[in-house]
């Protein structure tokens, strides 16, 4: 069988080829739009499985340099940590406490799960965290990058585990998200506050004044945003030696802490960072990062853990249904914001904030604006959340 090794430069390029492809697809096929699936998952998974069948006939193997994808990957996360502004938890009140603590549970619960659910198929914890809240609540990037620091503490397969269940939770946590909002505003005839400033029934839109122009490119803010998001990479890159002498974690974790305690401060001091810039900085990287893991998966190792991972993703969609209908609920008052944050805490809590939002629109469509819902719910899955889920991860990861 010939073997085909790409450095660093040929790898990206394969990669971003695959995003075009799968940007194309995602804008042709509802499918994909209607559950959030990102593009580079589509174009990578496309590649994977042709890698997968052209190796399994004895054609072609490819071995690619990852490099770049441990670069862009750092870049991302820390531009995660600069959004992770306190002082948003604290204009959130105590309904933002209430929903990251219930959030913090299920990740919790997600992990006892996984990990001892994989140590009953005789498997290695470790693993089954890559069918916790690895992929469930962190979604395709967390995925990538734990599975990655996993394989790296020898769990074999646990990037492709990983993003497997990824792609099944960005699916289920929709599809259960919706219904049990809609049985939960049927069952109490539950009643939206009212509609939105702009008479609409859907979720609340902010209005840019007219005058205000959007959508061009400041070149010296670009420049800012850049230059903050290298340096907090690099002191993120001692605060992660630091704290590797006691926990094993990925690399991003030091530079997450790093952004997070320079936007804090910015914040206390009255300066203003160039946020839409660092965030559009961070969407490019986490596509290139997302498609360079992804063309790199190797499915076959997936075969022999069909049976565990149905059965733990099976459990884990049936603990994430009963928390959001038993306690998520109740515990948001039990009104119609609460119905409505119970179906994107099954967004987030089992894909991504964006499916989050998706949900939740599509309650409010039918049934009328949720603002508590729509303040909360992104506070706490775009935020906060990321913090909280590497803490917990990194605690179960080092005593499995």
């Amino acid at each position: 069988m010939t073997i085909i090794s790409l450095n660093m430069y040929q790898a990206i390029a394969v990669a971003a080829v695959m995003l075009v492809l799968g940007q194309a697809l995602v804008n042709k096929i509802s499918f994909l739009r209607r559950y959030c699936i990102p593009a580079p998952v589509v174009g990578g998974l496309i590649f994977a499985i042709l890698h997968t069948v052209l190796r399994g006939m004895g054609v072609v193997e490819f071995e690619m340099d990852t490099t770049l994808q441990t670069v862009f990957m750092n870049a991302f996360f820390c531009t995660v940590g600069f959004l992770a502004a306190f002082s948003m938890l604290k204009k959130g009140g105590i309904g933002v406490i209430k929903f990251l603590a219930l959030a913090v549970a299920m990740v919790a619960l997600q992990d006892v799960v996984g990990g001892f659910g994989a140590k009953l198929f005789g498997l290695d914890g470790r693993l089954g965290l890559a069918m916790g809240s690895i992929p469930l609540v962190g979604g395709h990037g967390t995925s990538a990058s734990w599975g990655k620091t996993l394989e790296d503490m020898g769990v074999a397969g646990a990037q492709t585990v990983a993003i497997a269940c990824a792609t099944y939770g960005l699916i289920a946590g929709c599809m259960i998200g919706g219904p049990i909002a809609s049985a939960k505003i049927r069952k109490y005839n539950l009643k939206s506050s009212g509609i939105n400033e702009a008479g609409t029934t859907g979720p609340e839109i902010v209005e840019v004044e007219k005058d205000t122009n959007t959508g061009a490119l400041d070149e010296a803010k670009m420049l800012s945003a850049a230059i903050y998001i290298v340096i907090a990479v690099g002191i993120g890159t001692i605060i992660s030696l630091l704290i590797g002498k006691v926990l094993t974690m990925p690399g991003y974790i030091g530079a997450m802490i790093a952004a997070a305690i320079i936007r804090n401060v910015a914040d206390g001091n009255k300066i203003d960072l160039p946020m839409s810039e660092i965030t559009s900085i961070g969407n490019v990287c986490l596509s290139l990062f997302l498609a360079l893991a992804m063309i790199n998966l190797k499915l076959w190792q997936l075969v022999d853990l069909a049976l565990p991972m149905i059965v733990i993703l099976a459990i884990q969609t049936v603990l994430m249904f009963l928390f959001a209908s038993f306690v998520v609920f109740p515990v948001m008052g039990k009104d119609y914001d609460a119905a409505t944050m119970s179906s994107g805490f099954c967004g987030f809590g089992m894909g991504a904030t964006p499916n989050a939002m998706a949900n939740m629109q599509a309650v409010t469509k039918l049934y009328g604006p949720a603002p508590v819902a729509f303040m909360i719910v992104p506070l706490v899955g775009s935020l906060f959340i990321d913090f909280f889920n590497a803490a917990i991860i990194t605690f179960f990861a080092n005593i499995l």
